[in-house]
């Protein structure tokens, strides 16, 4: 009996450690996203616009909206906005500009 409570409270807290650990993962992720699109960035005061979309495994990349301002003199500090796209298996990301695109079709 003390053996099975004995197991039953270490395998409870084995859990517990791997949820906790799971969750820093995921931070670190985050994390590791939201700087290397803010350094990728053309903008300056550049800041994530909501949180990353993450694609699954099979794709690999997590996509991340930028906001800033455009740092060119005849662009006046004009507020852009830029998707960053961030493979995890090579914790490299790139951006485009993304001002121009509409989520609501043309007619």
């Amino acid at each position: 009996m003390k053996t099975s409570l004995l197991l039953l409270a270490s395998l409870m807290v084995a859990a517990g450690q791997a949820y906790a650990s799971g969750d820093q993962a995921w931070s670190d992720l985050d994390k590791a996203v939201i700087d290397s699109c803010v350094k990728a960035s053309q903008l300056k005061n550049v800041k994530p616009a909501g949180t990353a979309a993450l694609f699954d495994d099979s794709v690999g990349y997590n996509a991340l909206l930028l906001k800033g301002h455009y740092p060119q003199p005849h662009m006046k500090n004009k507020v852009g906005t830029e998707l960053c796209l961030y493979q995890r298996q090579s914790k490299k990301a790139v951006v485009i500009e993304w001002d121009s695109m509409s989520t609501l079709p043309k007619k």
